[in-house]
Order: structure tokens, then sequence, then C-alpha cells
């Protein structure tokens, strides 16, 4: 996220210009054809499960304040009937609903107390949510019933810490449980802690562990989880920036005992998925670059590399670059059209390799400026290529809605299976989608994942006017769980 010291007073028209992110390696990538391994699953129904952010809404009169809404998967996909909208002043939640709270700035799905049910780790940054600490980080369990407030634990933090910054997920020890990476302490501008799972109903971790991430006066902008090097252990890379340039990435291997503290260099690194995409036994990276190392004008055509893995981690000699003038890509490279603003992997034809959603939420679809658009690159022997890619927009035939001039379709995305067929599918998100009079409300979509790739077919839109929550302004769908990347820049 990039935002040691986050006084959101001030920081909300830093979110619009792209601070939002959540980190977190979420690839879904099938051990056999036809087969999605579930894991974002909070009912244990079997069924992929999405929450999707609205940080933008007011609530309770408090101006940005968020709340999140959670979608159960069904054969439907997505359903208005089946989503429930929770904030800070849901019953049970710690806290309350304030200005700048920003519940749901970042949100992480992982089973975190080895229940085998998906658990929902909610940021709020605010410089004073919780007395004398800055921000939360807030744990929704995963029940039979859903997510709700119930037995919701805010994550125990010294005086005086930073709280939730860099937020990312992954077994940094392979032990089979879920660690959580981020800053919790007063010392979050030098160092962060590693949580090492699971955590108990009280929010404690089995043990800690504090990692010196900092070198120089910079801040994280990203990170991402994945086994680089094969060795049957996630590792942490995190990527950094300094005022308005790139500084680089570090890989923190993990090991039995946990992260090693010593890190590799490796390149910078803006938006990031993680997934096996050529199925060798090692995690790749896909990663969106920065514009020249300019961190401050991501309003740029969008350039993505992959980095493959290789024993000794992400390589950095073999490697893929992707634009939309790559050979087989829709659309042309194009100032402002963002391509990569939004990165996420998943096997969406069922054929074992995991396919790469490709955000381009600065698309202009025709005369519609910022309308935006999705592509999604196909995954094989090869790794990821242009072969076959397919792209997706409000205008084209199937999709619900229109598109529109600020749109920011791609703004966020994810894939999951949340139809049950063994087949990822898209969620995408508009944050800038005006509903009616209503500005910036912001809307999601479901595209089905099919043996030939994504269909428009059967896809199914949802807005926070569907579900009776606060729309004006809410940028519903800036940020889904699992979602990560630097932000979205909205004009």
């Amino acid at each position: 996220m990039g935002i040691r010291r986050p006084a959101l007073s001030t920081a909300v028209a830093a979110a619009l210009i792209g601070t939002f992110s959540v980190p977190i390696a979420a690839g879904t990538a099938s051990a056999k054809p036809g087969a999605t391994t579930v894991r974002e699953d909070f009912d244990g129904d079997g069924y992929q499960d999405v929450a999707v952010a609205a940080p933008g809404a007011k609530v309770g009169g408090h101006t940005w304040a968020g709340y999140i809404t959670v979608s159960y998967g069904s054969a439907k996909g997505l359903d208005p009937k089946r989503t429930k909208v929770i904030t800070q002043s849901t019953a049970g939640v710690p806290g309350v609903a304030g200005d700048n709270h920003v519940f749901g700035y970042a949100m992480i799905p992982r089973d975190l107390d080895g229940d085998g049910l998906t658990d929902l780790a909610v940021v709020a940054r605010d410089y004073r949510e919780q007395g004398n600490i800055s921000g939360s980080v807030i744990v929704l369990w995963g029940r039979k019933t859903g997510l709700s407030g119930q037995d919701a634990v805010r994550i125990a933090a010294p005086a005086n810490a930073d709280v939730g910054a860099d937020i990312t997920a992954g077994d940094f020890d392979g032990d089979g449980h879920v660690d959580l990476f981020m800053g919790n302490s007063e010392d979050s501008y030098d160092v962060h802690d590693v949580l090492y799972g699971p955590l108990s109903r009280s929010g404690s971790p089995a043990r800690e562990q504090t990692v010196p991430v900092y070198s120089t006066d910079n801040t994280i902008d990203s990170s991402a989880t994945g086994d680089f090097n094969g060795d049957g252990i996630e590792d942490l890379a995190t990527f950094y920036v300094y005022e308005n340039h790139a500084e680089g990435g570090k890989l923190w291997l993990g090991t039995k005992t946990g992260l090693s503290t010593v890190p590799q260099r490796l390149p910078s690194a803006a938006a990031t998925a993680v997934a096996d995409f050529d199925r060798d036994g090692y995690a790749d990276l896909a990663t969106r670059i920065f514009p020249g190392g300019d961190t401050e004008n991501l309003e740029d055509p969008g350039t993505v590399t992959i980095y493959y893995g290789s024993p000794s981690g992400p390589s950095q000699t073999r490697t893929r670059t992707i634009t939309q003038n790559t050979a087989g890509v829709p659309g042309v490279s194009e100032k402002g059209d963002q391509f990569g603003g939004r990165l996420s992997a998943g096997d969406v034809n069922g054929d074992g390799y995991p396919d790469l959603a490709v955000g381009v939420p600065g698309e202009g679809i025709g005369s519609k400026k910022n309308a935006g658009a999705v592509v999604l690159l196909k995954g094989g022997k090869s790794g990821i290529t242009g072969t076959g890619a397919q792209s997706f927009h409000q205008d084209t035939a199937g999709v619900p809605g229109v598109a529109e001039r600020g749109d920011l379709f791609g703004g966020s995305t994810r894939l999951l299976d949340m139809t049950g067929d063994g087949r990822t599918d898209l969620i995408a998100g508009a944050p800038g989608e005006d509903l009616g009079t209503v500005v910036n409300g912001g809307a999601v979509w479901l595209l089905r994942g099919t043996a030939s790739g994504l269909t428009a077919s059967k896809s199914v839109a949802e807005n926070p006017t569907d579900i009776g929550a606060p729309a004006t302004r809410a940028l519903f769908g800036l940020n889904l769980s699992g979602d990560n990347g630097p932000g979205t820049a909205i004009p």
C-alpha cells in the first residue's frame, strides 16, 4: 500500500490516485484440468466467494467510512439476494464507523485459524482509528452461515503502532498454517512483523517475527507471495518506491523457521499476480511495470512483465513482456490505458494452466475515455502469451450496462470459480460507474469461464442500489478481496 503514516483525513485524495492495494498472491492454478482448488470459501459450501469494498461510502453520516459486501458463490454466480453488507458499525465488529476509516482499505481472504473455512482480515486505516494506534486489522471469521460480526476480533497491537500497512498472507514456514505479514508496531516505518498462524479466536498469533524490511527512507508499494524457488515453502516479495520513483524489490525466502531476513534483489513492480503459468513447479510473478520508473504517472499505456520462477526465485533472464501491441492482444497501446492496472491469475478454461486477467481501466471505448476493459491472457506450456487473448468491456455484447466515460471497468479484477464448475470466472469492478444520478457509485460484474475462455453469456452485474447499500461516491468495486496493485488512477 505504500503509506507508512496514513493520515487519511488528507489521504482520501491520494486514494483516488492509486494508493489502495491488497497484496496477496492469488493465483488459483488447477491441479488437473477441470479441477479448481476452492480456497476463498467463507461459508464452506464449495463455491468461491468474493468481498467487495466501497471505500468512499458514507456510513452513519461519516465520510469515507467505507463498507464491504460479501457475495457468495452459486451456480448463478453473483446474486444480490446472497450479498451481505458489513460496516464497522455492524454488530460484533470492533470499533464504530468514523470519518476516513476506509473500512475495507485492504482485505485478505485466507483460513487464518485453520478450521477449514476462509476468514477475512479487513483493514481500516485512520491515523487515530483506535485511540493512539493508527489503523486496525479486524478478522471476520468464516462460518457455515457466512461472514458476520459474530466474534469478530481486532488483532492486538502495542501503543503508538501503525497497524495493517502492506498486509500480505502466505505460509512462510511451510507448516500448513497461514501467516500474516504487516506493519504492527511503533517501528513499522523500519520493520514489519510476521504473525505466524494459526491465529487464535482472540486474534493472537502462534508466534511473531520482526523483519527489517526497509534499508532506506522508502515505502512498500506492493507485495506478493508464492513458492518462487519450488522448495514447498512460500516466499515474500516486497516492492519499494520513494517519492516519485521506483526503488526495486526484495525477495525474502521462506524457510522452515520462517522468513529469511537477508533478502535478494528484485526489479521494481506495481500490481502483481502469482501462479505457475507454465506448470514447471515454480511460481511465476506477473507484474505491472512503472513507466520509466516513475511512480506518480501511472496513466501510461501499461506494460506487464512475467518473471518465471526458478530454483533461485523469480528469474531475471527468463521473462516475457506483454503490452497491447503484442501479437494477439486486443487493442493498441495508448496513453492512459493503464494495461496491467490490476492483475489476477486463475485457470479460466480448465486446461490446467493458469491464465492472467489484466485490468485496462483507462481504455477508451470508441469516444468514451476511461471507460475501461479487461484482457484475458492465456497460459500454456510456454507460459503467458498473447495467443488467443480476449477483451471485454461494457459495450461487449451480453455484458450488462453500457460503456461510459470514466467508468474504469477493470479497475479491479479477480479470477475465482464462483459458479463451481471447475473453471475460474472473472469478477471485474468499475468504481467510476454512475448509477443514474448517483456519481461514482461503482459496480462489479461476473463473466463466466468456459472451455474456450471467458464468455459474456449469462454475465451478471451488481451495484450498491441492488443491495440497498450507500451508493453516492461509494466507489464500490475499487477493491476486491485478494485483489492486488497500487491502485487505479481516477482522472
